[in-house]
């Protein structure tokens, strides 16, 4: 990862889930309580950052998904194949402990996400994210992403554009 002090792993037991506090209660408790059981149903991966201290300073979850091709805009959609889904990578969640904000780590924890999702040997063609607000969203279009039609807090970023990342 880019960004100095901070490593990113995938998430393991030996990770203390506990103290993060990101300020969102669903955020939060979908951390320290549910994210191990989403990870052994095989539905999720979780990756965290952390400090040379081994303190989670903030996660992202990854997941397969499909987004149809009549969500996308019409300029992007007439340059892919005429498949009624088209595959892609969902990052569910993404949060920064408290501690940690204003230091860009969620941006740089976004380009670890796309940066995975482009080397994956598995096909995707777009990272997709559900904004939880207009604040989120704006984060999101602010790192490129664009609005899926009718769905102005679901995005989408082409992998291929997020190689460099």
């Amino acid at each position: 990862m880019s960004k100095a002090g901070f490593r990113v792993f995938q998430l393991d037991a030996i990770h203390d889930r506990a103290t993060f506090s990101c300020g969102s209660e669903p955020l939060d408790c979908y951390f320290q309580q549910q994210v191990t059981q989403d990870i052994r149903r095989r539905v999720t991966a979780c990756f965290v950052a952390l400090t040379s201290e081994q303190t989670v300073a903030g996660y992202y979850t990854l997941a397969s998904t499909s987004v149809p091709l009549t969500a996308l805009p019409a300029g992007t959609a007439k340059k892919l194949p005429r498949y009624p889904l088209v595959p892609a990578v969902r990052m569910g969640r993404l949060a920064v402990d408290q501690n940690f904000k204003g230091q860009g780590l969620g941006g740089a924890l976004l380009a670890d996400a796309l940066h995975r999702a482009f080397v994956s040997d598995i096909a995707a063609y777009a990272m997709l994210v559900d904004a939880k607000d207009d604040e989120a969203a704006a984060f999101y279009k602010h790192h490129g992403f664009i609005t899926l039609l009718d769905l102005p807090l679901s995005l989408f970023l082409p992998l291929a554009t997020a190689s460099g990342v």
